[in-house]
Order: C-alpha cells, then structure tokens, then sequence
C-alpha cells in the first residue's frame, strides 16, 4: 500500500469512529466544573485590595439607572436573596444543584432580572475570569429552576381551573 492509501483508510476510519461515538471526538464541557467545591469556591469571594478597587471603579462607570435596576431586582428576592445568590453561583461554578426555595426565589425574581444579576456578578474582579464559559450554564440553572418551580404550580393551577 502506498501512502495515499494509507492515509485515506486512517482518515475513513478516524471519520466512522467519530460518527459511531461522538464522545471520543470531544469533550463536553459543559458539565466540567469551573472551580472545585470548598477552598477554592471560598477564596473567590475573598476581596483583596486591588479587586475591591477594581470593583468600585466598575461601579462608578455603570449607569444609575442601571444600578437602580439591579437593586430592585435583588429585593425581589426577599431577605433570603444574598444567600440564594451565592447558591445560584456555586451551581454555575460547581454544578452543585441550588436549593429548591432558592429556586422559587430566582423564578419569582424573573428571567431578565436573574440574567442580570448574573451578568453583573460575572462582572466583578473575583468572577471575570469566568464571564466568557457561563452564559449556557447560567441559562440551565434557569431552566432547572422553572421547570422544577413552575411543574408543580402550573399542575395547581390547572386543577383550580378545572373546578
């Protein structure tokens, strides 16, 4: 065989191998952890001085009205909201479930306020690193969260509207 040959039946090969099992051709990363649990989760929230000050400058350049936005879309999440917060994070950075109450919290909150908190939070010192790997895990934790809120709702309602 000639080398032409041999390189058209390695590449034959290679091709059918990678349509036969699409798991040896990539790696799904999407179920990687962006940071492991424990330590190293607790060193992001830790502020040193130049990402306090890197934060604070960030601030001063966003838009009050912006500000004012995130705000209220943060009350809506009630007292609980900080907490559910680092709980929604801890999910996108360690695909560590969030809770279920913090879920309905999110889900009361709403999409677009959700996906803002989040876009801010990724734009914080401690958490850029990670903004350009999260936009498809921060939609998944919105999907997990609604339909396993909105499930057991919407069978409510149905039911109260069948009476």
């Amino acid at each position: 065989m000639d080398t032409k040959t041999i390189f058209m039946v390695f590449f034959t090969i290679t091709i059918l191998v990678s349509h036969a099992c699409p798991s040896l051709s990539q790696k799904d990363v999407d179920d990687e952890l962006l940071v492991n649990p424990g330590r190293e989760m607790e060193a992001l929230t830790e502020i040193s001085p130049t990402s306090q000050d890197y934060n604070i400058y960030m601030l001063g350049k966003l838009p009050p009205k912006y500000l004012l936005y995130l705000n209220s879309c943060g009350d809506k999440m009630g007292p609980s909201g900080d907490e559910c917060i680092d709980d929604v994070l801890r999910e996108i950075l360690t695909n560590k479930h969030a809770s279920k109450e913090c879920c309905v919290e999110v889900v009361k909150t709403g999409k677009e306020c959700y996906m803002e908190i989040q876009k801010f939070i990724f734009r914080l010192y401690q958490f850029k690193r990670f903004a350009s790997q999260v936009s498809f895990r921060t939609n998944q934790v919105w999907d997990r969260c609604s339909s396993e809120v909105e499930t057991p709702l919407s069978s409510h309602h149905s039911a109260i509207e069948l009476s």
